[in-house]
C-alpha cells in the first residue's frame, strides 16, 4: 500500500482524467446493476401478466437499450482515459528517472550496468501503464460491483445471499497466499529480465571484441543462459498463477451451484418467485466475475508494485555530490586553481589521493604526469565535482567549489577525455555539442585549430557526416581531433587536457601541438599525459606517485634533480629511439 500510495502521489498531475474514467466506471456499475432489475420486471410482466403489459414491455426494452448504451459510453471514456494518463504517466516518470540519473554523481554507476539502468527505465515504467490503466480501474470497478451486488442479493433473499458468500472466504484466503508467494518472484524475474538486458547491451557495445577474440560461441552460451535464467524464474511465476487461477474459477463456480440447488428446490416449493430466482442467478454471475477478475488483477498489480519498487530504488538514490542551500553562481572566471590538502577514495580501503596542494596561476599551462593508476585523472574528475574529496577542497579564484552551481562551475571548464564519447550525429552537431547555436564559420574555426578540418573535408558529407554510434565509421585520431575542436569551440577559461593526443601519430600530435600553443593563450591549460614531450612547455610539471606530489618543477628543474621524472623520461625517450 505504501508503494501504491506512492505512485498515485507522483501520478497526481493526471488525477483529473482518472476521475473522468472512476465517473465513468461509476456510470458502467449503475447500468450494470440496474439492468438485471429490468430484466426482473421484464420476466415478472411476462410470466404474471399486467394491465397494458405491451407498452410496459416495450418501455423497459427501450430502457434496457438506454442502459447498454451509457454502458459503451462509459467503457469508451473509461478506456481512452485511464490509457491517456497511464501512457503519460509512464513518459512523466521515465523522463523523471532519466533526469534523477543524470543528477547523481559518477560514484553511484561504479557498480551498476547500462543494461540494467535501461530496464528499469524502460520496462519497468511499462508496467505501471498496466497498473494505472487497468489494475486500478479493475480494482475499483469490481470492488464497487461485488459491494452493490451484494446489497441487491441480501434485498431479494437474505438466506440466498448468505449462501452464495461461502466461497469468499476459500477466494480472499487464496488471494493473500498468492500475493505473498508470487510478489518476490515478480521482483526476481524484472531483476532477471534486467540482467539479460544489461548482458545484451554489453555485447552490443564491445562486438568488435568479441569477433576478434572468436568469443561467439562462449557469449551465446551465456546470453542463453541469462535468457533461460530469467523464463525460468518467469514459469515459476506462472506455476503459481496456474493453480491459482483455475481454483478461484472453482471457488466461484461452487458458490453458483450451491445457489442453483438451493433456489431451485425454493422456486419449486413456492417459497420464492420465478423472476427473484431469474434476477438473483443474473446478479451471482455478476458477483463471481468480478471476483474472478480480481484474481488476476492481483497478478497484474504484484507485477506493477514489484516493478515500482524497482523504480523508486534509483528515485530514492541520493548524489554523492550535492549543491549548497544557496550556491553561487560563477560568471566567468579568471582561472586560478588551487587545491589545499585534498585527498580522495574511490573504496574505503584504497586512498588514491593523499594531502594533494596544488596552485595554479590564471593562464598557467601545468602538467600532470606520473605511472598509470596515482590519480592524475581524479584530480580533473575532482576539479568539475564529479567526486567531492573526503579531505581538504578545491579553490577557483578563491571560491570554494563546492559553493557554486555545478552548472556555472561547469561552464567554466572545457575538457578532452582520454576516453572519447562522441555521439551518433553529425560532425557538425558532436563539435558544438558544447555550445548552443554555434555558427558554422566557428565550427570551422574551432576543426582547423584542432587539425580537422582537412580530413573532414575530405568526408563524403564534410561536416554534415554522421559518424555513427561513438563515432565507429572514424577512426581513433579523428575522433581526437573532434573531441578537441569540441572543447575548443566551447572557448571557457579553463581547458583539461586528459591524453588529448593519445591517439593520434607522431606528425598529427606535432600539429596539434603548434595548434595548442594558439589555444591555450589566456586560458588556465591543466594537461594530463603520458606522452612526455606533450608537457616540456609547461609552466610546472606536477610528478605524481602513489597518490602524492613527488616531484614539483619544470622539464629542466626535474630532469637536473635526477628523480622519477627524470627516470619516466629515460625510459620514454630511449623506448622512441629504439622504435625509430
Amino acid at each position: 500500500m505504501k508503494l501504491l500510495f506512492k505512485l498515485l502521489k507522483h501520478s497526481k498531475k493526471y488525477w483529473k482524467y482518472l476521475l473522468i474514467s472512476i465517473a465513468a466506471m461509476v456510470m458502467i456499475i449503475i447500468s450494470q446493476l440496474y439492468a438485471p432489475l429490468l430484466l426482473r420486471d421484464l420476466i415478472k410482466v411476462i410470466t404474471v401478466g399486467q394491465e397494458g403489459g405491451e407498452a410496459v414491455v416495450l418501455r423497459l426494452s427501450l430502457i434496457l437499450c438506454l442502459i447498454y448504451l451509457v454502458q459503451a459510453i462509459g467503457g469508451c471514456l473509461r478506456s481512452y482515459y485511464t490509457h491517456y494518463a497511464a501512457w503519460n504517466f509512464v513518459s512523466d516518470l521515465r523522463i523523471k528517472m532519466y533526469d534523477h540519473l543524470q543528477s547523481l554523481s559518477l560514484k553511484y554507476y561504479h557498480d551498476k550496468q547500462t543494461g540494467q539502468l535501461m530496464s528499469r527505465t524502460a520496462n519497468d515504467t511499462n508496467n505501471l501503464e498496466m497498473l494505472i490503466a487497468h489494475a486500478l480501474p479493475d480494482l475499483i470497478v469490481n470492488s464497487l460491483l461485488i459491494v452493490g451486488i451484494c446489497c441487491i442479493l441480501f434485498f431479494i433473499n437474505v438466506n440466498l445471499a448468505l449462501l452464495s458468500l461461502i466461497p469468499v472466504p476459500f477466494i480472499v484466503a487464496s488471494t493473500v497466499w498468492f500475493a505473498k508467494k508470487v510478489y518476490p518472484k515478480f521482483r526476481l524475474m524484472q531483476q532477471k529480465f534486467a540482467e539479460f538486458n544489461a548482458t545484451i547491451h554489453d555485447n552490443f557495445s564491445g562486438m568488435k571484441e568479441i569477433q576478434a577474440f572468436n568469443k561467439q560461441k562462449s557469449e551465446h552460451e551465456r546470453v542463453t543462459f541469462k535468457s533461460k535464467d530469467h523464463i525460468k524464474t518467469m514459469m515459476e511465476s506462472l506455476k503459481l498463477s496456474a493453480v491459482y487461477h483455475p481454483f478461484i474459477q472453482l471457488f466461484s463456480s461452487l458458490g453458483s451451484v450451491i445457489v442453483f440447488g438451493v433456489g431451485g428446490l425454493m422456486v419449486l416449493k413456492g417459497t420464492i418467485p420465478v423472476q427473484d430466482i431469474v434476477a438473483f442467478v443474473l446478479y451471482l454471475s455478476m458477483f463471481y466475475q468480478p471476483i474472478s477478475s480480481l484474481a488476476r488483477t492481483n497478478e497484474d498489480l504484484q507485477t506493477a508494485l514489484a516493478s515500482a519498487e524497482r523504480i523508486f530504488e534509483v528515485l530514492d538514490a541520493e548524489s554523492d555530490v550535492k549543491e549548497t542551500e544557496n550556491p553561487i553562481k560563477l560568471g566567468r572566471v579568471e582561472g586560478h586553481i588551487n587545491f589545499e590538502n585534498v585527498s580522495f577514495k574511490y573504496l574505503d580501503s584504497v586512498e588514491v589521493l593523499k594531502d594533494i596542494n596544488i596552485s595554479v596561476k590564471k593562464g598557467d599551462i601545468i602538467a600532470l604526469v606520473g605511472p598509470t593508476g596515482v590519480g592524475k585523472t581524479t584530480i580533473a574528475s575532482l576539479l568539475e565535482r564529479y567526486y567531492d574529496p573526503i579531505e581538504g577542497r578545491i579553490l577557483i579564484d578563491g571560491i570554494d567549489i563546492k559553493n557554486v552551481t555545478l552548472e556555472s562551475l561547469r561552464n567554466n571548464i572545457s575538457i578532452v577525455l582520454q576516453d572519447i564519447f562522441l555521439f551518433n550525429g553529425t560532425i557538425a552537431e558532436n563539435v558544438s555539442y558544447g555550445v548552443n547555436q554555434a555558427t558554422m564559420d566557428e565550427i570551422v574555426g574551432a576543426c582547423k585549430l584542432a587539425n580537422a578540418h582537412e580530413f573532414i573535408e575530405n568526408l563524403e558529407s564534410g561536416y554534415n557526416t554522421i559518424i555513427g554510434e561513438r563515432g565507429i565509421r572514424l577512426s581513433g585520431g579523428q575522433k581526437q581531433r573532434i573531441s578537441i575542436a569540441r572543447a575548443v569551440l566551447r572557448d571557457s577559461p579553463i581547458l583539461i587536457l586528459d591524453e588529448a593526443t593519445s591517439s593520434v601519430d607522431v606528425n598529427t600530435e606535432k600539429i596539434i601541438h603548434e595548434a595548442m600553443d594558439s589555444i591555450v593563450q589566456g586560458r588556465t591549460t591543466i594537461i594530463i599525459a603520458h606522452r612526455l614531450s606533450s608537457v616540456k612547455k609547461a609552466n610546472m610539471i606536477i610528478v605524481l606517485d602513489e597518490g602524492s606530489v613527488k616531484e614539483c618543477g619544470t622539464h629542466e628543474e626535474l630532469i637536473a634533480a635526477g628523480g622519477l621524472y627524470e627516470e619516466l623520461c629515460n625510459i620514454q625517450f630511449s623506448k622512441g629511439r629504439e622504435e625509430e
